[in-house]
């Protein structure tokens, strides 16, 4: 059995190669930090290190599970998440099947540009963008409402339109790459599946239901199960930079990081800021194992292990 695993290797020896650089860069950047971990449990000063710091238990977690805000950056972190994974979703699966629709090479390459592009921008360039939208004296907004004779609105410092521009901005910015990811899906479906649904007489929209959707499903299922496991992880450029850390609309924007980056800004204090860090990592963990069993019991050939 060794021999057979061994030649198997030997035979895909250089397919194992290929992984390698990316093997490298996981292990240095992602394994290798796990041992900073540590500083959650430390009281960590500069002159003394890592290791020689004071260890003091479960102190530093204390901070988040004995803030007054706790509930609302739980609601706030969690809510928008939620609304990303979902609305994300459904974008994405809605986009690439418009683009696996379309026949024109020219035309897909044009459309797939414009959608993906956005990821590659920066949260600081597009809070900018957002800006000049939404500036009280020269926005553009608050110009076509003077036109059409509505009040103008002071943006960031009213807390309840940041509901629903956080959303807007995060699938502006990211159902690209979603988008892309299911389009690749797409084009793995034989089109014989397509020729006998259309020798059948199905519509195209059965078509989308009963091939396209099914075939989906395994995508949509892992994705949404890694998207459960950093539920807790906000997008910090999104919920700082965006709202131009504006203190009057905290209540609906302030989340996990930006309040935990403003307490290390205040208070100094490394070995908090780990602590939520390690905090959220758990509990994402967990989510992942949940949500996965429960994907496995529904349908084991959509989960992720």
């Amino acid at each position: 059995m060794q021999l057979m695993q061994i030649k198997r290797l030997w035979k895909n020896r250089f397919l194992l190669l290929l992984t390698m650089p990316m093997v490298v860069f996981i292990f240095i950047f992602k394994y290798v930090p796990m041992v900073g971990a540590i500083v959650a449990f430390k009281h960590y000063q500069f002159n003394k290190g890592i290791f020689g710091s004071e260890w003091i238990g479960l102190t530093n977690f204390r901070f988040l599970a004995g803030s007054p805000d706790l509930q609302r950056l739980l609601r706030n972190t969690i809510g928008y998440n939620l609304s990303f994974i979902i609305f994300t979703l459904i974008c994405a699966v809605l986009l690439a099947i418009l683009l696996y629709e379309i026949s024109s090479k020219r035309a897909l390459k044009l459309y797939q540009t414009v959608i993906f592009i956005p990821h590659f921008l920066s949260w600081v360039v597009i809070a900018f963008m957002v800006y000049a939208f939404l500036n009280m004296k020269s926005g553009m907004l608050n110009q076509w409402f003077d036109q059409l004779g509505w009040a103008k609105m002071d943006w960031y410092n009213s807390s309840k339109p940041w509901v629903f521009i956080f959303p807007i901005s995060h699938i502006w910015k990211e159902v690209g790459v979603a988008c892309i990811i299911y389009y690749a899906g797409l084009m793995g479906i034989d089109p014989t599946y397509f020729e006998a649904a259309k020798i059948d007489g199905a519509s195209r929209l059965q078509m989308i239901l009963r091939i396209s959707l099914p075939f989906l499903y395994p995508i949509m299922s892992i994705l949404t199960i890694l998207a459960i496991g950093n539920i807790l992880e906000a997008d910090f450029g999104l919920f700082y930079q965006l709202p131009m850390n504006s203190p009057s609309i905290l209540s609906t924007t302030d989340v996990l990081d930006t309040y935990v980056f403003r307490a290390l800004i205040e208070l100094g204090d490394i070995g908090m800021s780990s602590a939520a860090g390690l905090a959220k990592s758990v509990v994402g963990f967990l989510l992942v194992i949940a949500a996965n069993a429960l994907v496995r019991r529904a349908n084991s050939d959509n989960s992720l292990f």
